[in-house]
């Protein structure tokens, strides 16, 4: 009878992973160069990366990594445009780090659609005030906030392009050191509120991340009340915004943002409307550099296809923030201008790296979509 003895495991040769490691960034380089093509009925979920140096008035020179992708929850409608997901990582040398998630997701029969965005924050940052005034004469100081933002709105199509929804959004913000404590004006150094709202909207657009054609109107209203927070009264959020695409010539796109909002007299420091926040509106300003209740900007961009992946925007625009709609002054109201680079990372979803301008003032926006 004859034994049989256990084969000795092969070990891998260095060789065979010299391969696998190639075979692994040829795949990588293949994602990269083909990752602006739909293959969202092939896959559950297409995703291309990016990793990429950064840098940003706030926070410096920094490394910014990100992940987006498209997929489909009814791969029966080629009608239908595709959901999208993103998820984006960034930190900097000045100590800034920041994580954000955002999306919309279309469900199936083109009733019904989720829109959200969750943004956690770590910024030591410069401070001039919390109103208009303040950061008109105050001196530049530094502080370090942590915080939390989430918004989340569910909207279902009543007819045609016309939707209905409610809305959900949950703000934590802290103050973690202060280099002058009076520039809060006597407010708490930390709050937390849930808001509660209803939204209209119009919208035509064909893609939801990177329009080409069509419109968006949204009327929101939030009202978070005293229960739901930290803070010791009710208070209300109004806002409209406009958003317009129209084709010019060929590879050329013309899109207009148009954006008013009101928010309680009352309104703490945290929900106060911040000039150059997000990358979306008055790109360049340095975020927090103006700071009131309400604002109203309104910006004119347009984007034009180079060749293959590549792009290019222009835009200007203004905006302005105030306390009250009785103290509005166009003498206030700001310029914003500026030239940005746009490279598309996956199908119909653009990486961009805008320069903006403002009074004595500018600089760099690094983001995934277009700015709106």
């Amino acid at each position: 009878m004859l034994t049989e003895y256990p084969k000795k495991r092969q070990e891998p040769g260095p060789f065979s992973l010299i391969f696998k490691r190639q075979n692994k960034f040829l795949s990588y380089l293949d994602r990269l160069v083909t990752g602006n093509v739909d293959r969202t009925f092939e896959k559950k979920l297409d995703v291309s990366y990016i990793v990429m140096p950064s840098y940003t008035r706030e926070g410096s020179f920094g490394i910014g990594g990100g992940a987006t992708g498209l997929y489909r929850l009814d791969k029966t409608d080629s009608i239908m445009s595709p959901s999208d997901v993103t998820l984006i990582g960034n930190a900097t040398i000045n100590g800034v780090f920041s994580l954000t998630a955002n999306g919309n997701n279309l469900f199936p029969g083109r009733k019904l659609r989720l829109s959200y965005k969750t943004e956690l924050t770590y910024s030591p940052l410069n401070f001039w005030g919390i109103s208009s005034d303040a950061c008109a004469e105050n001196a530049t100081i530094t502080y370090t906030r942590l915080q939390l933002k989430s918004n989340f709105d569910l909207v279902y199509r009543i007819k045609g392009p016309f939707y209905v929804g409610t809305n959900l959004d949950i703000l934590y913000s802290k103050v973690l050191k202060m280099s002058d404590w009076s520039y809060l004006e006597g407010q708490r150094t930390h709050y937390y509120f849930t808001g509660l709202g209803l939204t209209f909207q119009y919208d035509t657009r064909d893609f939801i991340p990177q329009p080409h054609s069509g419109m968006n109107l949204v009327l929101k209203g939030l009202v978070r009340p005293q229960f739901m927070g930290t803070f010791d009264r009710t208070l209300f959020y109004a806002s409209i915004n406009y958003n317009g695409y129209f084709p010019v010539w060929k590879g050329g796109l013309i899109a207009v943002d148009a954006y008013a909002s009101y928010n309680s007299v009352e309104t703490p420091w945290p929900l106060r409307e911040s000039l150059g926040s997000g990358g979306v509106r008055m790109r360049g300003y340095y975020g927090g550099r103006y700071i009131d209740n309400n604002m109203l900007s309104a910006q004119l961009e347009l984007r034009q296809h180079i060749f293959d992946r590549i792009g290019c925007a222009l835009w200007a625009g203004g905006g302005g923030v105030f306390s009250s709609y009785d103290n509005l002054r166009w003498k206030n109201i700001l310029p914003n201008y500026g030239i940005g680079l746009r490279v598309e990372i996956k199908h119909n979803v653009n990486a961009r790296i805008d320069y903006g301008f403002g009074k004595g003032t500018g600089g760099f926006v690094f983001a995934i979509g277009e700015a709106f």
